[in-house]
């Protein structure tokens, strides 16, 4: 018998890759936030009462950094006391709770990978709100398992990928980011770190997920010119030069180097980190197929 599992937030780039990547053994049940708002306790309850999932993965977010500055309440309610809500209600019900988090939560002046268990000291007012989000997912539900990660993309939505494969279709230059590092998330890849943690229902706690290695903003988007060159998606190469992050002022302040420590996640996930590079070179081919390029 197939083992129900409801996806929150299923409409976001993450959400789509959880549904097509459900496994035969996975009923998947996923729900858009028109569907299911979970700013409601009441709403959350009676849906997920009606569906009886054994899994919850919470995709559901607020990612907008720099708006969250101006509109701290939607951050907060999307971020935070919803997230508090449905673990709330997945204990009253005995669903065991996944929950999606951020780099965002630290203050990015480690000088190596952070842990799980590494200080949190977010910047800004998305960074806080998430990690209000973690504190109330955790305060309802014990056995609820967090899992961070970071510079996500994928062929749905709106990402920093598609905003540069656009940018470079209509310019000759572009000034990016370079002192910024991190790692580069294509959303498959963390859909499906999350079905394999679905899979160990006897795991809680903070975990973490990205891709392998490690980058600036300048370096990935260099990468996503040379990968979209040679499979035809760009006519021609731009240039593209790097700037600091004092040259590209934004609302909110962004974490210098935000590289997560995996080895917990690959080791009890039983997953092997694939490079970012190699991720984004899949990416760009499905994103073609997608759009029939």
């Amino acid at each position: 018998m197939k083992e129900k599992v409801v996806i929150v937030g299923a409409g976001g780039q993450l959400g789509r890759e959880l549904a097509r990547t459900a496994g035969p053994d996975v009923e998947c049940l996923p729900l858009s936030r028109s569907q299911l708002d979970i700013a409601n306790p009441a709403a959350i309850a009676e849906s997920l009462a009606g569906l009886a999932p054994k899994t919850v993965i919470n995709a559901a977010a607020y990612t907008g950094v720099d708006k969250a500055e101006s509109e701290r309440e939607a951050a907060r309610l999307a971020n935070a006391l919803g997230p508090g809500y449905l673990a709330q209600v997945c204990r009253e019900q005995d669903i065991r709770l996944i929950h999606v988090s951020t780099d965002f939560v630290f203050d990015g002046e480690s000088a190596h990978p952070y842990t799980p268990d590494a200080p949190t000291a977010p910047l800004g007012e998305y960074g806080r709100s998430k990690l209000a989000g973690e504190l109330a997912v955790c305060d309802a539900q014990s056995q609820a398992l967090i899992l961070r990660t970071g510079w996500v993309y994928s062929s749905y939505g709106n990402n920093f990928v598609k905003t540069m494969l656009r940018l470079m279709a209509q310019r000759d230059e572009l000034a990016v980011v370079a002192d910024q590092v991190g790692t580069p998330t294509w959303a498959r890849s963390l859909a499906l770190a999350l079905w394999a943690a679905a899979a160990r229902p006897h795991l809680s706690g903070i975990y973490h997920w990205s891709d392998a290695g490690v980058c600036s903003w300048y370096d990935f988007a260099m990468a996503i010119c040379e990968e979209a060159c040679d499979l035809g998606l760009l006519a021609r190469p731009v240039k593209i030069r790097p700037i600091p992050a004092s040259e590209y002022p934004t609302p909110a302040r962004r974490p210098a180097y935000s590289v997560l420590d995996k080895a917990r996640s690959w080791r009890n996930l039983q997953l092997e980190g694939v490079h970012w590079r190699q991720q984004l070179r899949t990416m760009l081919k499905d994103f073609m197929e997608l759009e029939n390029v």
